[in-house]
């Protein structure tokens, strides 16, 4: 089995430290950011560690926690998607200095201890800076794809500002992950700012909309037709109906991108990954779902660790527990130069 989605938790902004250029290792304290913490949801809230991987004294699990995890469900590989919020800072010199600081503690602290693990390259905001971090860290094969937040971007995702991303992807062999989460720098919704939280979670099936649409309207799968994408987090049941309305609206109107040659499931279905969890269908409608998706070839077992999301009732069949991302990650079996 392979788990595609796994999230390591950064304890403290005092552990990212070590792995800082001495410039923003002194910025912690010349910036008064200590004690600043950028988690995906507040430290202790249920849906940021599950109640059964909470460690014993309270605070997020650590790697002896993850690798008795894998020990049990009998994962031979987890690909780490680390999801500190490191994308919220927007001086873009910073934002490189940290992400690089984050992907370096990934390597240093998590991939070093245990062969079954692979991370994402944490990219940068700006694409220059995405570009030098791709080429820094793609020499280490136990990094198998970039990730980006699928609301991360001033641009959306399709726009040619980002395609030097798409070229280095494509000369190393990587899969682009685009994950549920935002930067904040525009409404995650498409009316503006939600209030809640629950408005905030549901919301990220509209950035996963835009992605896709943005990507395929402007062309990038014909100018990268080797580029993979996944969709992790992004729920699965949209997906259809979504495609159906951006083909019939395509047939109407395809004279304005005359690049686009085939209908836009053709396009989804050869370069669209998602990750199975959340599965968004009660347990009775996965059959139904499963068909009208169809893309049992490009669904991947993903438990959110340790969030403990993994659904139980998709069909436990080797193509989805294995063979997809074997087919998807050719660097699964890599190692450190």
């Amino acid at each position: 089995m392979i788990d595609t989605d796994l999230h390591p938790m950064l304890p403290s902004l005092e552990a990212l430290r070590p792995h800082l250029e001495p410039l923003w290792a002194d910025a912690i304290a010349q910036r008064g950011l200590e004690g600043f913490e950028s988690q995906s949801y507040p430290p202790n809230s249920p849906r940021t560690v599950a109640p059964q991987f909470r460690a014993a004294k309270g605070g997020f699990p650590a790697l002896p926690a993850l690798q008795s995890f894998l020990d049990e469900t009998g994962a031979t590989h987890g690909i780490l998607n680390c999801l500190y919020g490191v994308q919220l800072i927007f001086n873009a010199d910073m934002n490189a200095g940290f992400t690089r600081g984050l992907n370096d503690w990934i390597r240093a602290e998590w991939l070093a201890h245990d062969t079954r693990l692979r991370a994402s390259i944490i990219l940068p905001n700006e694409p220059e800076h995405a570009v030098a971090e791709i080429e820094r860290l793609a020499p280490d094969h136990r990094f198998v794809q970039a990730l980006r937040l699928v609301m991360g971007n001033e641009l959306q995702h399709g726009r040619r500002a980002h395609w030097p991303i798409y070229e280095a992807l494509i000369r190393h062999d990587l899969p682009l992950c685009l994950h549920a989460g935002s930067a904040y720098r525009q409404p995650v919704t498409s009316l503006g700012w939600p209030s809640w939280v629950m408005e905030d979670a549901a919301a990220s099936q509209q950035g996963f909309q835009s992605a896709l649409a943005s990507l395929i309207t402007e062309g990038v799968f014909v100018r990268f037709p080797t580029l993979r994408v996944v969709f992790a987090e992004s729920g699965c049941t949209w997906l259809p109906a979504f495609l159906w309305r951006l083909t019939k609206t395509w047939k109407g109107v395809r004279f304005e991108i005359p690049w686009a040659a085939e209908p836009p499931t053709d396009t989804a279905r050869r370069h669209i990954w998602l990750t199975a969890t959340p599965f968004d269908a009660p347990d009775d409608a996965v059959p139904a779902a499963l068909s009208q998706l169809n893309m049992q070839d490009r669904l991947l077992h993903a438990s959110d660790w340790p969030h403990a999301n993994d659904p139980t009732a998709l069909p436990r069949t080797e193509k989805f527990l294995r063979d997809n991302a074997i087919a998807l990650y050719p660097r699964l079996g890599g190692t450190s130069p």
